[in-house]
């Protein structure tokens, strides 16, 4: 993943203080400080499937501002102030006033150019400081109320915007402003949708497999196993998955059970197509965990599922079940 910075610029909004700097100037881009702490932020918010996707609102206020500035007939800086002055009247109206730096970038990840807006909210830290007493140094520990997130953290909250498509994705958090529950950057500074992420649609569509297939006295972890199943085996071709295909493929045989998957994902909110990352498919759906309701815990590949050589679920004749694991080598400890 190639990372170039074209511009970037920091504004301070300082709640703690009481002061609010906007930067008139732009980061030295030269700067290996500079340059590592943008990339490594970038490249891990870039990266995380749980962010969310978000198309601009017709209305969008911060959509004319964006085009504005690709356009040329707005600089970057008067962009970047517009941004953080509605990041500040929003978190001034909050019911918590969280100190933050908001980081304004225009860069390009593997050619891609992309517009950043990254929330480095403040953390408290110790730091060292040298003071003069009585003509002596002393050497003192103090807090320091404004320390920017490490390179190791991620940070709770940030916008993506592509410059081709004006597409959205974005990590925003719920607080109260104005007496109302809203989010800043969705509802206050982009004025957009919001979908749900790809680790959610993971979750959501596992979730509704389950749930019709014990409403249909059918197998639950056999619906689950499938669910995980199409997954992995849907990234290998595309990066994109259609959940409506998918519960046609679960539940094949079943038109009634089709149709009730389908209203569910309707009313769960999962889009039509979700972007999903293989790393995070073969994370979350190479394994299928089961539990007993005698405490017995089972982990095994979604694949082996049907496959009777290895892991066998028996319907017995008094209503239990017994599952049957076979051709085992060896066992370990864990």
């Amino acid at each position: 993943m190639l990372i170039t910075i074209n511009r970037a610029i920091l504004h301070i909004l300082d709640f703690n203080s009481g002061i609010t700097v906007f930067s008139e100037q732009e980061l030295d881009i030269k700067s290996n400080s500079v340059i590592t702490f943008l990339s490594k932020h970038i490249e891990k918010s870039f990266n995380d499937q749980n962010s969310k996707a978000g198309t601009f609102h017709p209305n969008s206020k911060f959509k004319k501002q964006v085009t504005d500035y690709l356009a040329g007939s707005l600089d970057f800086t008067s962009f970047s102030v517009y941004a953080a002055d509605l990041m500040y009247k929003a978190i001034a109206q909050s019911e918590v006033l969280d100190s933050t730096d908001l980081l304004i970038c225009d860069f390009e990840i593997d050619s891609n150019r992309v517009i950043a807006l990254l929330k480095c909210n403040n953390r408290v830290g110790f730091i060292h400081q040298v003071v003069h007493e009585q003509e002596k140094i002393k050497n003192e520990i103090i807090n320091h109320y404004a320390i920017l997130p490490s390179l190791t953290q991620k940070l709770d909250e940030y916008a993506f915007i592509e410059v081709d498509s004006l597409t959205i994705r974005f990590i925003d958090k719920k607080r109260t402003i104005n007496g109302e529950e809203a989010y800043v950057f969705a509802d206050h500074i982009l004025e957009c949708s919001s979908l749900i992420s790809a680790k959610e649609t993971i979750k959501l569509v596992s979730s509704i497999s389950r749930m019709v297939a014990e409403n249909h006295g059918k197998s639950s972890v056999e619906a689950v196993s499938k669910t995980k199943n199409y997954i992995v085996e849907n990234t290998e071709v595309s990066e994109y998955l259609d959940p409506v295909e998918l519960g046609k493929q679960v539940f094949h045989s079943s038109p009634l059970m089709q149709e009730e998957y389908i209203k569910e994902v309707k009313n769960a909110g999962i889009p039509e197509t979700v972007k999903v990352d293989r790393t995070l498919a073969m994370q979350k759906g190479k394994n299928h965990k089961i539990k007993t309701d005698t405490g017995i815990e089972i982990t095994f590949p979604v694949d082996y599922f049907q496959n009777k050589e290895f892991i066998e679920f028996i319907n017995n004749a008094d209503g239990t079940l017994s599952i049957a694991l076979k051709n085992i080598g060896s066992i370990t400890n864990k």
